[in-house]
């Protein structure tokens, strides 16, 4: 592979095996997209021009037959590069690579020439596109056989840049969706809302504008789904199937949260590589929704615990009895690592921008596994709270005070040694929980 003055842009050798019938080279065998179409274009005289046009998509471009003189113009907004112009003779030797946003032509050298494209996205007609003229490119004959809406392409002076792939984020108004605001802008990412999107029927979009899907939308009431399993599953499960679906298409990645939930709790801490044993409705569907995820090329399942951020949770409501001076019961031998809402967004945005290997990836914050009546007795000492006044229940205990629960994980503490060797590492729940009391 060798680089070239585009960023993004590469030229890759092919082998050509001639004899005396002709030759055979593997034109494609992996490398960089994952094509969902190949398109021919046969040029029957040199000299042919077509030009510039920098669809929403990668392209694999090669040669058949004959030679072609290859040009690209990068018209991508933000680029190092925006502007560089680059053209080089190709035959059947040789393929490019060209990113999205990158404007392509070409012009035959040899009469009889097959110009031969592979590209990750299909052609929709309500879709957005850029295009640069033809005559920004130095070309080696005179350009012949030009259509009529190349001839009408603008300079590159007044050429639309094309903008970057965004990211569409579901469930945005929940605690992980609000903290996605803190880490992406308007302008990177798109927050829906499940009015704006439902998942378990997703509305038409142009997914060629899309790099990425975080979900943060869930069936979360753990109790509930005890008789709504139905309900739970449709949201948690198959939904996943459908955006999983989506995502292949249009060679999209799919980042879903799921939940300490899958486990029954059994060992101490649980790794990326432990099989789910969900003990409730809600961990099987959280389970399934996994499985179904999973089935997207490009995938990073995040599992993660006790979330508090913005918006209701178990530390917001500790944090208002505190205020209130009631004295709660809380479960004592419930086990875990809490999570900031914060960290988790940190964590997702990593994986994304460094390209990390696909997978399951624990994400919680850092720090000691405790007791949920430890996590509230923390909230208590920050509140400035009497840490006595919570009293230590056991879970059966709970139960006769207020009513029987959906089973629970009695071990909730997620490895971090996948995440932290991908290269982010998250704070300590005990610091995060002070930066969040400091901020309410």
């Amino acid at each position: 592979m060798t680089p070239t003055p585009i960023d993004g842009l590469e030229i890759h050798p092919l082998d050509v095996h001639a004899d005396n019938r002709g030759w055979f080279k593997e034109n494609w065998s992996g490398q960089r997209l994952r094509p969902v179409q190949n398109n021919i274009s046969f040029n029957a005289r040199r000299g042919a021009t077509r030009g510039m046009h920098a669809e929403p998509w990668d392209k694999w471009v090669s040669v058949a037959t004959g030679r072609v003189f290859a040009a690209w113009v990068d018209l991508r907004e933000g680029s190092a590069t925006f502007g560089e112009k680059f053209g080089i003779e190709i035959g059947p030797d040789a393929a490019v690579f060209v990113p999205r946003g990158v404007a392509n032509g070409f012009q035959a050298l040899e009469d009889a020439t097959t110009y031969t494209y592979l590209v990750n996205a299909r052609y929709n007609p309500n879709g957005t596109y850029a295009y640069c003229s033809y005559g920004e490119i130095d070309w080696p004959l005179e350009p012949t056989e030009v259509s009529a809406k190349d001839i009408e392409h603008p300079p590159l002076i007044d050429a639309p840049a094309v903008p970057p792939r965004k990211i569409l984020i579901t469930g945005a108004n929940g605690q992980l969706g609000r903290a996605l605001r803190t880490v992406y802008s308007e302008r990177e990412a798109e927050f829906c809302t499940r009015e704006e999107f439902d998942i378990t029927a997703p509305p038409e979009r142009d997914w060629n504008e899309y790099r990425a899907i975080i979900n943060c939308a869930a069936y979360n009431d753990v109790n509930g789904a005890e008789q709504d399993r139905a309900g739970a599953w449709a949201v948690n499960a198959e939904a996943l199937a459908v955006l999983a679906r989506i995502a292949n298409q249009h060679d999209v990645t799919l980042v879903h949260v799921s939940s300490d939930y899958i486990f029954d709790g059994s060992v101490a801490v649980h790794s990326e590589e432990e099989l789910p044993s969900p003990l409730s409705a809600y961990g099987a569907s959280k389970a399934a929704g996994e499985t179904a995820a999973q089935v997207a090329h490009k995938h990073y399942v995040i599992r993660t615990s006790w979330v508090f951020g913005d918006g209701a949770n178990f530390m917001d409501t500790m944090a208002r009895l505190a205020a209130k001076g009631i004295s709660p019961s809380v479960v004592s031998d419930q086990r875990g690592r809490p999570t900031y809402a914060e960290d988790l967004a940190k964590g997702i945005a990593h994986l994304l921008a460094t390209g990390a290997e696909y997978g399951i990836y624990n994400i919680t914050s850092d720090g000691d596994a405790v007791g949920r009546d430890e996590i509230a007795m923390s909230v208590f000492i920050g509140m400035g709270a009497d840490p006595s006044d919570v009293t230590p229940v056991t879970t059966a205990q709970y139960a006769e005070l207020n009513g029987p629960e959906a089973p629970r994980p009695a071990e909730s503490t997620l490895s971090l040694d996948k995440i932290k060797t991908a290269g982010f590492a998250p704070r300590n729940w005990r610091a995060a929980l002070a930066i969040y009391l400091a901020l309410r």
